[in-house]
């Protein structure tokens, strides 16, 4: 069968915002505005609410223009007892510590007059304590019209004592989290109509959290269905950390956030500077230290893995609200995020930068991972200038968005590739090395096209009968076109 995914998600360049974090408005209810909240620079807490919202990232639209951005992933934003709003009340209601339901349509239009598309969180294998139907259970016990919507073990349930049986089945185990029947047509239907609800309102997509989990037959391939009918170019993408073939067939997700090139990716940039407890044990493995060549290995497996046209839409991302902040991985050690940057910026798929990355906020495990956005005297100012520089190239050479994606070299640590559409090729080359490097390419190597040009980076490079050389710096990356 033939796989269609969304056009825009091509050529888009992603930003994921937590929500309680990013930005802090004035225009909150008075009720909600005056509720106690930990102090922004404080450091974050698992419980503890910071009181950014939806009006404040509206305030901030154009910082993310400016920046180059075109498509925005938020965590949660439903009614929620807790930060993250993985704990989902009410899915037909925006949080109101996030400014409810008219801070969320204020937002579509105000960043859709901007040509940036807004990407929600779609929390559909658990909800929460709080959640309506529950909590009619947990007052009503078996006589609630709603015991089958969740998987009931025996009675009674205690939610909240943990030295008695929970009764119920919850998200690895956690009562806060109990997990929904997907085998009900009454639940099933429910989830259905909260994704097509929000497409209808103007959100551009879905971002499904751990959809693994949900074992129902078809459930996906009917959610897939029912979203695209009401806007077939919808946003569909699974949080799988792992190989997704078996989501990516064309009849469920457009794309996963990337993990795959993730890993690899810096594991060569940070190598062995990789701070190890903040990675071991998680679903992902940065580690151990990859030279030029297994780096090569590591991408052409990957690519080799699912069809182009995933491959295009595929959500790729070097940190998130789920693990470390890449700065603090690598020890500080900013080369490291910068190299790895560029190379998430000149890779086939949708890149998504996570909040603060690119003004170098640092953060551990979570919540560590969580802190407020800096303000701007404590912006890393390089760190944000070589961000806009290249998502602007990426922005300006289509190639870099949907042309094909050749390993040209892989020596010591620098490898290079090249990025061809049409008459636009670009070559990439990363010295993750501390020592200087000097590939050759010989003719039969290189693009058809010229790639005679700096276009961005540091290095140099010499064009002798057919061949180029290429001299970079240690700890260096270099974009010619």
């Amino acid at each position: 069968m033939s796989i269609h995914t969304p056009d825009w998600v091509k050529h888009a360049v992603f930003y994921q915002i937590f929500p309680d974090r990013f930005a802090r408005s004035s225009q909150l209810h008075p009720v909600f505005s005056s509720a106690a909240l930990e102090p922004w620079d404080a450091p974050p807490t698992f419980h503890g609410y910071k009181g950014g919202d939806l009006w404040g990232v509206v305030d901030q639209l154009d910082y993310l223009q400016n920046l180059g951005v075109t498509a925005i992933y938020f965590t949660p934003v439903f009614q929620s007892a807790s930060n993250h709003r993985y704990h989902t009340h009410d899915y037909y209601q925006v949080d109101p510590l996030l400014g409810g339901n008219e801070a969320l349509e204020k937002l579509l239009t105000s960043a859709h007059s901007r040509g940036i598309r807004i990407l929600l969180d779609g929390v559909f294998n658990h909800s929460s304590r709080g959640f309506f139907f529950f909590n009619d259970i947990l007052e009503n016990g078996s006589r609630s019209p709603w015991v089958d919507w969740f998987r009931i073990h025996d009675w009674p349930l205690s939610a909240y004592d943990d030295e008695k049986p929970a009764n119920y089945a919850s998200w690895w185990g956690l009562r806060a989290l109990p997990q929904f029947n997907h085998d009900n047509p009454a639940v099933r239907e429910y989830l259905m109509q909260i994704g097509e609800y929000w497409i209808k309102r103007g959100v551009d997509g879905w971002r499904l959290d751990v959809p693994n989990e949900i074992k129902a037959d078809g459930f996906w391939q009917e959610f897939r269905d029912r979203v695209k009918a009401v806007n077939p170019e919808a946003y569909i993408v699974g949080e799988i950390w792992e190989d997704a073939r078996h989501w990516l067939d064309g009849t469920q997700f457009d794309g996963v956030m990337n993990y795959l090139f993730t890993a690899p990716t810096i594991a060569f940039a940070a190598g062995d500077r990789v701070d190890l407890p903040l990675v071991e044990n998680r679903s992902y493995r940065p580690y151990p230290a990859l030279d030029a060549v297994g780096y090569a290995a590591k991408i052409q497996e990957l690519l080799d893995l699912y069809p182009w046209e995933i491959h295009l839409t595929q959500l790729n991302l070097l940190d998130s609200h789920d693990t470390a902040r890449l700065i603090s991985i690598a020890q500080g050690d900013r080369d490291s995020v910068k190299l790895a940057t560029l190379l998430l910026l000149t890779f086939p798929g949708a890149p998504s930068i996570y909040y603060g990355d690119e003004v170098g906020l640092p953060g551990g495990s979570d919540p560590d991972c969580r802190r407020g956005f800096p303000t701007p005297d404590q912006w890393d100012r390089d760190a944000l200038a070589y961000h806009r520089e290249l998502i602007a190239l990426r922005h300006s050479h289509p190639a870099l968005r949907t042309g094909d994606y050749r390993i040209l070299a892989a020596v010591g640590h620098c490898y290079v590739f090249s990025r061809t559409l049409g008459q636009d090729s670009l070559l990439v080359a990363v010295n993750a090395g501390l020592d200087p490097a000097e590939v050759t390419l010989t003719a039969d190597t290189l693009p058809t096209n010229p790639v005679d040009r700096h276009l961005w980076g540091a290095g140099e490079f010499h064009i002798t009968e057919g061949q180029l050389t290429l001299r970079l710096p240690g700890r260096s990356g270099l974009v010619l076109g």
